[in-house]
């Protein structure tokens, strides 16, 4: 069977194939712990199952609007008057199915073939694919760990040529769990505008912060910015809600009416369920967001505290989402029991996962080889067998 060039450039999604491989090892018996997880641990919070079981009771099973109800609308523009300090109107805001859904709707009625999309490394593994997919070039400007992962203007200055269209900025970040204050934002928002530059923010784990940190919209800093500035957001890693996939985005209406027009022709309204249950979890209490977030920096302390304590790992801490990103570089080169090299990430994490069945998501797969992804969105027994089965791997290695 013949298959399209366009499919045939695109790469599975590694973290989604880590988990796999991790699940069907449980699934035979084997005792695996898992640092793979993109998705909260913790149960959807029951105000907002109930919204949703209401929504069922009440018949609210039918299509709405292709970009969503007028009612969950109001409730993100809710939200950003609230949390982000920005005014938009229905006409600006869409539901999709999921924030992956969003990115993926705006590269398709953004860019196309000859243009350049602007990603900081390590990025997550799916935002150069969908790049890709629209037929554009996605512009990889690699990051360390001496800057916590973040572009400087500079670097950005340096990609930009008459080609870039866009610079994609994920702050907290999916993978390496660091977030730009405001100064920084403001640094990067002017060199975006004076190059005519749309910025594409994604604020996924805005709520996901640590140690007082402050989320800063990359819209929020001046009129001007938010005009050409696409929000992308959701409720999947605030609210738990993974599973009932709503993403959003806020933008300038020609944008929305646009990704409207796409997604009409693909897959409609979100689900309506889903939608209910949204408009709780934007507009309700958010206690049961806060106490999760405690969890979450509590299990990073430790992850990270025992990481840096194995000779050759080293781990900046994050200061948010629920994502650690150690870097094992330096056990590069070694050999394991096998007499097999350790040569980059994808050696490494298969090693753990074969040794000691421990599973993370090898850097690799965003764009960073010296490091892996591992996920505390798991208990603390967990992440501290994880680790010590970490360290006991890596005195394996010689």
């Amino acid at each position: 069977m013949k298959f399209s060039k366009r499919i045939q450039q695109v790469n599975p999604s590694m973290t989604l194939a880590i988990d796999a491989k991790a699940k069907e090892l449980k699934a035979n018996g084997e005792d695996v712990i898992g640092f793979g997880a993109g998705e909260p641990d913790f149960d959807t919070p029951e105000r907002i199952k109930q919204a949703g079981i209401r929504a069922i009771e009440s018949n609210e099973t039918h299509y709405t609007p292709v970009g969503g109800s007028n009612d969950l609308k109001d409730a993100i523009i809710t939200k950003l008057k609230r949390d982000n300090g920005l005014e938009y109107d229905r006409s600006q805001i869409l539901a999709s199915c999921g924030a992956k859904h969003s990115f993926y709707n705006l590269a398709q009625v953004l860019w196309e073939e000859g243009d350049e999309v602007i990603i900081p490394a390590p990025y997550w593994v799916s935002f150069p694919e969908m790049v890709v997919l629209a037929g554009a070039k996605p512009v990889i400007i690699a990051t360390d760990a001496s800057n916590d992962f973040k572009i400087t203007v500079d670097q950005l200055k340096k990609a930009i040529t008459p080609n870039t269209r866009a610079v994609l900025i994920n702050s907290p970040s999916n993978p390496t769990g660091f977030a730009y204050n405001k100064s920084e934002l403001e640094k990067i928002a002017e060199c975006a505008l004076e190059n005519n530059l749309l910025m594409i923010s994604d604020e996924i784990y805005e709520w996901i912060i640590f140690d007082g940190f402050q989320h800063t919209s990359l819209a929020s800093l001046s009129q001007e910015a938010q005009k050409n500035c696409v929000v992308i957001n959701g409720v999947s890693k605030s609210y738990a809600m993974t599973g009932w996939r709503i993403g959003y985005i806020a933008a300038d209406a020609e944008i929305v009416k646009q990704v409207g027009k796409l997604q009409g022709q693909s897959t409609s309204n979100p689900c309506s369920i889903s939608q209910a249950a949204s408009i709780e979890a934007l507009t309700g209490p958010h206690d049961d967001v806060l106490e999760m977030v405690r969890e979450f920096e509590k299990r990073r302390n430790i992850m990270v505290d025992q990481l840096n304590a194995i000779d050759g790992v080293t781990c900046n801490k994050p200061n948010g989402s629920f994502y650690s990103f150690p870097d094992f570089s330096a056990l590069y080169g070694k050999k394991d029991p096998s007499g097999k090299v350790i040569q980059g990430s994808l050696d490494f994490t298969e090693f753990l996962l074969t040794e000691k069945k421990v599973a993370i998501v090898p850097g690799v797969a965003f764009g960073a080889d010296a490091n892996a992804r591992m996920s505390f969105a798991t208990s603390l027994d967990k992440i501290e067998e994880g680790v010590k089965r970490i360290k006991e791997a890596v005195k394996l290695l010689r």
